[in-house]
């Protein structure tokens, strides 16, 4: 209806005191279905905007994803998932534009009003935008890497064997001591890299050492997309028995009895609290990534384990053996021990990632025939026996974060 049928309306019952209440009430729905129609198009340009929002999302994340010719990637992703009707007139238009580390995202389009057209006009345009930032580490670089600047950062002691002929131990402390080293005690390595030059050395071998070295920087840092943490636990409390199976999800505060054999299924598996394992017991964890989101989270072996873990070869956390959280300031300023104790026999495949952990090999942990690349806070190793090789899946071409940054 117009103002103008409205003004004839008006005229035709202006001299009927009976009608007054009827133009009256005309009157009054003007606005009243004004207001209708524009929060039933406000609504339909909601969905509208919603839509085009995932499917931007969705085309950023593949084309940052994507090894090679990132745009056409996300462009391609987009135009295959918008599935507009070829037969209707100006689809909405994506552009991307890649930048360094980013893939940069927006759309906008223009859609037909249905009841508020009258209104609102014809058509409304939305518009939308997206960035996906994506990291892969330069190099593997060396097997192990101790971040801390402070004294004995590294502490090898009598007993201590590592067997890692084609791996690097980089050590970035310039205090003084940088690095302890204690009589029989072995580092057959292709190299002991010290950003320092002032150590101690109580006897020893070490087959190559270098002072004041250019140390490798934290590959990691920043890189790893960190998952949320459910509200609810997977697992938690006092197991007994002989065999146990966990699924992915939340472990919290778990005390596993006796000395099982634990089965981790393939996944991500998020250590809330301590997970304790009795001595004795047998751990298998292949194709697993082991996530903890605070520095009191751990997992703790108390002796004589026998260990299979591997990380997922595809998906989010390919390579990711374990991590945790390093996007809180007040957690990364919190550093806690972890502590590795004696073992049977540990066989470790990927990169274990805990640069606020203290960590600490206890005597007779026997680790063998594994690929790891370790960053830690501080090292210490007692009477460990280390026979390893670097993992390769941490260079380039290994792990790529990709993650929604807008």
């Amino acid at each position: 209806m117009t103002f103008r049928r409205l003004g004839r309306l008006f005229g035709r019952f202006v001299s009927n005191k009976s009608g007054n209440l009827a133009v009256y009430s005309a009157l009054a729905m003007i606005p009243i279905l004004g207001g209708v129609s524009m929060a039933v198009e406000y609504s339909n340009g909601l969905r509208q905007e919603s839509k085009l929002q995932n499917l931007l999302d969705a085309a950023v994340l593949a084309g940052a994803r994507a090894d090679a010719e990132q745009v056409k990637v996300a462009e391609d992703h987009f135009a295959g998932s918008l599935q507009w009707d070829p037969e209707r007139p100006n689809p909405p238009v994506a552009k991307f534009v890649l930048g360094t580390g980013k893939l940069s995202g927006s759309v906008t389009g223009t859609f037909d009003l249905g009841f508020g057209s009258g209104v609102l006009g014809s058509k409304i345009k939305i518009g939308v935008k997206s960035e996906a930032v994506f990291k892969t580490p330069m190099a593997a670089g060396p097997c192990v890497t101790v971040l801390a600047n402070a004294g004995q950062a590294l502490l090898i002691n009598s007993g201590a064997k590592v067997t890692a002929k084609t791996c690097e131990i980089h050590v970035q402390s310039q205090q003084n001591p940088a690095f302890i080293m204690n009589a029989g005690s072995t580092l057959d390595i292709s190299k002991l890299c010290v950003k320092g030059t002032q150590y101690i050395k109580n006897g020893g071998t070490i087959s190559k050492l270098e002072t004041g070295c250019a140390t490798a920087a934290d590959p990691y840092k920043g890189v790893l997309a960190e998952p949320t943490v459910p509200s609810t636990c997977t697992t938690s409390g006092a197991k007994d028995g002989t065999t146990h199976s966990l699924n992915p999800g939340a472990h919290c505060n778990v005390n596993f009895n006796g000395s099982p054999t634990i089965t981790f299924k393939p996944g991500l598996h998020i250590i809330k609290g301590s997970l304790n394992i009795n001595a004795n017991s047998t751990v298998i964890a292949e194709g697993v990534t082991f996530y903890f989101p605070d520095t009191d989270s751990k997992i703790q072996g108390n002796g004589g384990l026998t260990i299979t873990a591997t990380a997922p070869t595809s998906g989010t956390y390919k390579d990711i053996l374990m991590f945790e959280k390093t996007s809180d300031a007040a957690n990364n300023a919190n550093k806690r021990q972890f502590v590795f104790n004696g073992s049977k026999g540990e066989k470790l495949e990927g990169i274990i990632y805990l640069p606020n952990r203290d960590v600490t090999y206890n005597s007779t942990t026997n680790v063998s025939g594994s690929k790891i690349n370790l960053i830690v806070n501080t090292l210490i190793m007692n009477s460990a026996n280390w026979t390893f090789e670097g993992f390769a899946g941490g260079g380039t071409g290994g792990v790529k974060t990709v993650y929604l940054s807008k």
